[in-house]
């Protein structure tokens, strides 16, 4: 028990550090610390990633910032991919899943210390990729087919990766929205935490039926521990700066990746 605690504090206040992307940290501490295989892993990281997720859903609602019909959407196309990517986690072995978990934070890693790298430069004009247009009138999306097969991608794509490795999805949706939609950044930032939360219950749900094995008690106090440790870290954000604190978890993304594919190697 102390052990998830002490990982749980670890993740949640990375969390409240970098946000929602801190989440993907969650399986790789449970593979680590708790010594298990991510199969296991998954379903315990995800109730905290998708709890911490409901709950900035939550504050970016009462915040009107929220697309709820678009996430809501984005959930109902992602929760069954949730099933597949569920089932290709329990067929596959286990030094593969390493090696995609690690190439996916990899990959998240390099995508932002290139973003904070380059953050001073001007920002870009709308993609002309953005086929999910927000109507002025009404504030709403125009729903076109384009819009919901824009949106249905995102989301089935979100739940795959939900179900395979146990992450919330949100380097998936924030770069997927910015391209294919006009909503404003902070509005793309708390839909994706309202679609990770509600696609995030879903992969609990599919992984569970696939037989995996759900440590109830560890996962409510890493859950609780992680919620308080996220707490902690909002507050010390306050006091970092932005750009220092996104370099570190860019550096310590590579490093567990590389920890990752070592694992994968020589176990």
């Amino acid at each position: 028990m102390l052990v998830s605690l002490l990982l749980g504090a670890v993740v949640g206040a990375i969390l409240g550090l970098t946000g929602a992307g801190g989440g993907i940290l969650a399986v790789p501490a449970l593979v680590f610390g708790m010594g298990w295989p991510m199969q296991q892993a998954t379903p315990v990281a995800l109730v905290a990633v998708a709890g911490s997720a409901a709950v900035g859903a939550l504050e970016a609602f009462r915040k009107r910032l929220v697309r709820y019909r678009a996430a809501f959407f984005m959930a109902a196309a992602g929760v069954p991919t949730t099933l597949l990517g569920a089932r290709l986690a329990r067929a596959l072995p286990q030094r593969l899943l390493l090696v995609l978990f690690a190439a996916v934070m990899l990959f998240v890693a390099l995508r932002l210390l290139r973003q904070t790298l380059k953050r001073k430069t001007a920002s870009p004009e709308h993609s002309p990729l953005c086929v999910a247009h927000i109507n002025p009138a009404t504030g709403r999306f125009d729903w076109t087919w384009p819009t919901a097969l824009a949106l249905a991608a995102t989301g089935s794509v979100t739940g795959l990766m939900t179900g395979l490795l146990g992450v919330g999805g949100g380097f998936i949706i924030v770069p997927m929205m910015r391209k294919l939609t006009d909503v404003s950044m902070h509005g793309i930032v708390a839909t994706s935490l309202m679609v990770i939360a509600l696609v995030g219950s879903g992969g609990v749900l599919a992984t569970s039926l696939h037989g995996t094995a759900f440590p109830f008690d560890v996962a409510l106090w890493f859950s609780i521990a992680t919620a308080a440790g996220m707490l902690s870290g909002r507050i010390a954000s306050h006091r970092l700066a932005a750009h220092h604190v996104q370099l570190g978890f860019g550096a310590i993304l590579v490093c567990v990746a590389l920890g990752l594919m070592a694992k994968a190697v020589f176990a």
